[in-house]
């Protein structure tokens, strides 16, 4: 399933992490890890954060995925299930 991961990071944790220059590395490691077809950076409501469309093959891939970002930049994480034009136009055909 396409999911969009959220991470809004902490910003203290962050600052830490540009300063001691872990911050490249950290994200470097979680697009590797999670290889999105598709990753955004910007800020929310205040907060560095970013957006990584991906492909879910399990649901329990949600911890191995989510905890980093919870330990090395204090994130606030949310999963939201999303479809690509193709996969509107396939789904809107099953309504018949």
């Amino acid at each position: 399933m396409r999911v969009l991961l959220k991470a809004s990071m902490n910003t203290e944790k962050t600052n830490e992490a540009i300063r001691n220059g872990t911050m490249t590395k950290l994200v470097q490691e979680a697009i590797e890890h999670i290889k999105p077809e598709a990753a955004y950076f910007t800020t929310d409501h205040g907060k560095r954060t970013m957006f990584l469309v991906f492909d879910m093959q399990d649901s329990a891939q949600m911890p191995a995925i989510a905890e980093p970002f919870f330990l090395d930049m204090e994130a606030e994480i949310s999963y939201t299930p999303v479809m690509n034009a193709e996969d509107l136009k396939r789904g809107l055909a099953q309504l018949g």
